[in-house]
């Protein structure tokens, strides 16, 4: 039922203007792929509104896009994202859809991924999705370029 709702609000967003205009403006992160081949998750577009150090299922803080050869961006997944400022490295994880949250050091914060719209054969809540990959990123940077 939850994961419904997740694909229910964040259905429009395939359509990056849309998700830009409502708050996901803000890019996180260039694309990311695993340096250990487990795969990719793409750019990570921020509603920074949403990092407040509380999570719900119909308001993830960030939208995951896989950049296309056609220089579009296409909505894989979203990560809910808890800030260790507002919930403790040495807490227990926050929880949502029955899953911890991973500890990120490296941006310092908890994260839980839901692949909600590409098939994860990692899992649906795995951090890297192996379908996933940057290969494109230079091509949009080009054309944004232009």
């Amino acid at each position: 039922k939850d994961l419904a709702t997740l694909r229910r609000v964040t259905a429009p967003f395939h359509n990056f203007d849309k998700a830009k205009g409502a708050g996901w403006s803000e890019k996180i992160t260039a694309c990311m792929t695993d340096p250990g081949g487990a795969g990719g998750m793409g750019f990570h577009y921020g509603n920074v509104g949403l990092i407040d150090g509380s999570v719900s299922v119909d308001e993830p803080e960030l939208l995951l896009y896989e950049p296309e050869k056609n220089g579009r961006l296409r909505l894989v997944a979203v990560e809910y994202i808890v800030p260790f400022a507002a919930h403790p490295r040495t807490a227990e994880p926050p929880e949502l859809f029955g899953q911890k949250f991973q500890a990120v050091e490296e941006f310092q914060l908890w994260g839980l991924h839901a692949w909600v719209w590409e098939h994860n054969p990692s899992g649906i809540f795995a951090t890297w999705n192996p379908r996933v990959n940057c290969d494109n990123t230079t091509d949009i940077m080009a054309m944004a370029h232009r």
